[in-house]
């Protein structure tokens, strides 16, 4: 949005793009705020700073040769598009780090849709 505002603002030039930046800051500054995705980010650089570079779960590696085949890459793949809802209870972190929550909801109405979303598709293996 911010960078639409900025592109009709040098296209109209002022005065008459001072009524597109007034809308476009009223309407951010009444959109919903949440940090969740900030300390999300975080809590993953920091974990990676943690442990490392950890192998990546067979299922999902790619296997274009016979050998990766043989030794399990991609096996018990689920592809989330042939499912309902375009969900798969599969396990996307190395086995290290099973179970890891890295992404919290905030307490506001819209993340908390999120939310009751999360543990419909999860249950109560991340505690939603």
């Amino acid at each position: 949005l911010a960078n639409t505002c900025f592109d009709a603002v040098s296209k109209i030039g002022w005065p008459e793009s001072r009524i597109i930046l007034s809308q476009t800051a009223i309407y951010l500054a009444n959109s919903p705020k949440s940090n969740s995705a900030y300390m999300a980010i975080n809590e993953a650089q920091a974990t990676v700073k943690k442990t490392g570079n950890l192998p990546v779960p067979l299922h999902l590696r790619n296997a274009p040769t016979k050998l990766m085949k043989e030794i399990g890459y991609g096996e018990d793949y689920k592809y989330a598009h042939q499912y309902d809802n375009n969900f798969v209870e599969l396990e996307f972190l190395p086995d290290k780090l099973k179970g890891t929550i890295l992404y919290d909801p905030g307490n506001n109405p819209r993340e908390n849709e999120t939310r009751k979303t999360l543990k419909k598709r999860w249950k109560n293996k991340y505690n939603y």
